[in-house]
């Protein structure tokens, strides 16, 4: 194999981030396995985790859709559930992505003391950003939330508000949960933190039945509530039984901190601007006939989970490698695998794709037609759903496309990307909303997604170094 014999001028590489247990997928045999089989085992754990984790957050759907429907209360709820999800991803996500190479590489130089040290303060630094952004979101709910549902009646506004400050612990367990889990897939232990996340849908599912008659719509925030915390001490045990410790305290602004916190931010920007898809295709929908959020939402339901499935398994397991291979300046390696697994994810979600589309109303029908959830709801939700699996295969392609991108630290990129995506969604939002209605938002994020897939797939052939061999 050849490799080029200095780094091109376009990858920024830390130096002393490689790590010199990792061969190239043609040499590896750890276990007997090359890197590219250990990477379709670990994508397939993710996966087969993962759906049994849907398999329970759909049993959820059938109780929450048969139970509220597309009702003003679900409406309310689900407008006072996206902030906390939006500020879990922002701050720890953000976090996970710019800690874990450096957390890594602390580990294999430094040893374990040095890398607990850069573990506490990160974690603290987390913590302490989930709470002012809660704060802050929390003081400002009143005027928020009159933007993004300025289609609500008055009263339906102040249960969104309400909701979703009941809803704001959610934020720091959550984003507790996430970091220990992302600390966990260092160890490469996939299936148990893959698996943790079903105590939230079980929580809810038992709140909905147990707590409606008496609480209405607040059983579900209930629900959600006691299930993060579940998550939350199951991952932070699981995290110490595997010799991190679970505690936040400030060791001093070292210089691995400091590496940290210099990638947290274009991270964290290109995280905002991602997010603001979301708030801008809801906030929307709100705009719409009563019930319009709810039928966006219900939707992208199934959609969004076999995108989780996909693309989540696969980027969780060609993270690592990437890095590894990238610190290694084993482009033979990556072009290799980045080719492999675009072939691999084409070949699965195509299919997948393409038979939600055509199965959309059958599978709206079978699974949320109940209790207040009638014919009209399957007919416009099935709609919906439809022109959210268009972007299935454009989706999940895209991620190894942006996993690489990752391992080379071309934020810059990302975040562009992210800005386009989001001019483009307004646009295609305000066009295809008034010929389509709720549907055309739902086609409008399709039509960005293919655009992420062109951007994303240039740029990585772009930068990745020709070999011979």
């Amino acid at each position: 194999m050849t490799e080029p014999e200095t780094i091109p001028e376009f990858l920024p590489i830390a130096e002393g981030f490689a790590l010199p247990a990792f061969q190239s997928p043609a040499s590896d045999q750890r276990a007997g396995m090359s890197v590219n089989r250990r990477i379709f085992l670990a994508a397939s754990v993710v996966t087969l985790a993962g759906i049994l984790v849907k398999f329970v957050a759909l049993g959820k759907e059938f109780v929450v859709a048969a139970t509220f429907g597309r009702s003003d209360q679900m409406d309310a709820f689900l407008i006072g559930f996206l902030v906390p999800g939006l500020l879990v991803n922002l701050f720890s996500e953000s976090m996970n992505q710019a800690l874990i190479p450096t957390l890594v590489r602390v580990r294999e130089r430094e040893g374990h003391a040095q890398a607990q040290k850069l573990l506490s303060s990160a974690m603290l630094g987390t913590c302490l950003l989930l709470v002012t952004g809660s704060v802050a979101m929390a003081v400002g709910a009143r005027d928020l939330f009159g933007v993004v549902a300025a289609g609500f009646g008055a009263e339906k506004l102040v249960l969104a508000e309400h909701l979703f400050y009941g809803l704001l612990p959610v934020v720091l367990l959550t984003g507790i949960a996430s970091n220990c889990t992302a600390v966990l897939n260092t160890f490469e232990r996939f299936a148990w933190p893959a698996l943790a996340p079903m105590v939230t849908p079980i929580a809810v599912i038992v709140g909905a039945l147990l707590l409606t008659g008496r609480c209405g719509i607040w059983a579900l925030v209930i629900g959600n509530v006691a299930g993060a915390l579940m998550h939350m001490l199951l991952m932070a045990g699981m995290m110490e039984r595997s010799g991190y410790l679970f505690r936040l305290r400030w060791e001093g602004l070292t210089e691995p901190l400091r590496e940290v916190a210099g990638q947290y931010g274009p991270v964290m920007l290109s995280g905002l601007v991602a997010s603001g898809g979301l708030l801008v295709d809801q906030g929307m929908a709100a705009r719409l006939p009563a019930g319009s959020v709810s039928t966006l939402v219900y939707g992208n339901r199934f959609v969004s989970v076999v995108v989780m499935l996909l693309a989540g398994a696969v980027g969780t397991a060609v993270t690592p490698y990437f890095s590894q291979m990238v610190a290694c300046q084993d482009w033979k390696a990556c072009r290799h695998t980045v080719w492999t697994y675009m072939q691999v994810t084409a070949a699965i979600s195509i299919p997948v794709g393409v038979a939600m589309m055509a199965g959309s109303a059958l599978l709206v029908r079978v699974a949320l037609q109940h209790g207040r959830f009638g014919a009209a709801d399957t007919a416009a939700v099935a709609q919906v759903q439809a022109m959210y699996a268009f972007q299935i295969p454009f989706f999940v392609v895209s991620r190894v496309f942006y996993r690489y991108l990752m391992a080379i630290r071309r934020m810059r990129l990302i975040l562009w990307c992210g800005v386009i995506n989001l001019v483009l969604d307004v646009v295609l939002n305000i066009v295809l909303m008034r010929w389509m209605g709720v549907a055309g938002i739902a086609l409008a994020t399709s039509l960005w997604t293919v655009s992420t897939f062109l951007f994303l797939g240039f740029w990585c052939w772009r930068l990745l170094p020709e070999v011979a061999g």
